[in-house]
């Protein structure tokens, strides 16, 4: 049985523990943004792509899923939803046949315009007590952290496929099932 430690003077400073707080801080910050977008009649899947569009223009379906961390099946999904609505529109790519440039139409640009100046607004209220010095110093520490992850998950997956290969193996070369 493991014991659970005695609550001490020091702070936890195990990965761990950074994990589980960053996940509760950005689990209250996305609660608000859940909120503030709901109210525009939008999941946060639409809100990031006529956001991407209103900031960046016209982009593939392909550029546009990449920016919003979407995959291409959620893409299309979240595109066929916006054009439904007639926010977008999908045009063919004059440069390569297999793939459309999705743009705003009038209508999703006066939408967004709108929604993104409101939920600037209101995550701007939602954040007023974390004050612009704590912000200063947070931005940069949280994109050293997200490459950090981003490398060890590289490393990671390097492990893992060695591992998976057998040392006495081809590569290609099926493994005995015995």
């Amino acid at each position: 049985m493991t014991k659970t430690p005695e609550k001490s003077s020091e702070a936890d400073l195990s990965g761990l523990h950074i994990w589980l707080v960053l996940w509760k801080a950005s689990r209250a910050v996305e609660a608000q943004a859940h909120r503030s977008i709901a109210r525009f009649g939008m999941v946060m899947s639409d809100f990031g792509v006529l956001e991407a569009l209103l900031h960046r223009g016209p982009l593939s379906a392909k550029q546009l899923g990449e920016k919003v961390l979407l995959t291409s099946g959620s893409m299309t999904a979240a595109v066929d939803r916006l054009a439904a609505r007639g926010l977008v529109r999908r045009e063919d790519d004059i440069h390569d046949r297999r793939s459309c440039i999705v743009k705003l139409t009038t209508a999703g640009r006066r939408l967004i315009e709108g929604a993104f100046a409101q939920h600037r607004s209101e995550m701007e209220e939602a954040l007023e007590n974390f004050h612009l010095e704590d912000r200063k110093t947070l931005l940069p520490l949280l994109r050293r952290l997200g490459r950090v992850a981003e490398a060890g998950e590289v490393k990671n997956r390097a492990a893992s496929a060695m591992v998976r290969q057998a040392p006495d193996s081809k590569p290609g070369a099926r493994r005995s099932s015995k």
